[in-house]
């Protein structure tokens, strides 16, 4: 299973990994979740609901599970594989990947400040993020639609009367987003 790799426990009567060493090399690797089925007891898969017949399972979430049956729910990889690692949150079981995606943050608003969750919608413009709701004129709280012209003046998002207004005044210079 893991080339050069002998077992410490009792070395002299077997070259391979004991069930031991194999439980604490593969938790060093980072997959705790592996045990050894005892003999002629076999545990129920809370994937599939069939017996585990297998010598090692999988053990996540106080339940058993085949290697084939522990799984993300978004996208289906298998999470039992070596360097796996597995998130749960509101019911669900999900790879590092998905859970940051449904619920990690990629940033504020800059607009508003708050948190933007990694799976909502944005508008950017330059190096800021935005909420869709707060996608607007940060003067006369115009929301704009797709292909209209907006500016973009010290972090602030004008719409084109605004910003025309202001360059009438002399507050503004011209720079076009």
């Amino acid at each position: 299973m893991f080339a050069g790799v002998t077992c410490i426990c009792v070395p002299s009567v077997s070259p391979d990994l004991c069930d031991v060493c194999l439980l604490g090399l593969l938790a060093a690797l980072g997959v705790p979740m592996l045990s050894v089925q005892p003999k002629g007891k076999q545990k129920g898969c809370a994937g599939c609901n069939r017996k585990i017949k297998d010598r090692y399972l999988l053990k996540a979430l106080d339940q058993y599970w085949h290697e084939d049956c522990l799984k993300c729910a978004c996208c289906d990889c298998r999470l039992g594989e070596v360097g796996s690692t597995l998130y749960t949150k509101a019911n669900l079981i999900l790879c590092r990947r998905d859970y940051l995606r449904l619920f990690g943050t990629t940033g504020n608003c800059a607009a508003c400040s708050k948190l933007i969750p990694a799976f909502e919608m944005v508008m950017r413009a330059r190096d800021n993020v935005y909420h869709l709701d707060c996608f607007a004129c940060q003067l006369c709280n115009q929301r704009f639609c797709v292909g209209d012209k907006f500016f973009l003046k010290n972090n602030m998002i004008l719409c084109q009367m605004d910003y025309e207004e202001g360059q009438l005044n002399g507050t503004f210079d011209s720079h076009v987003q």
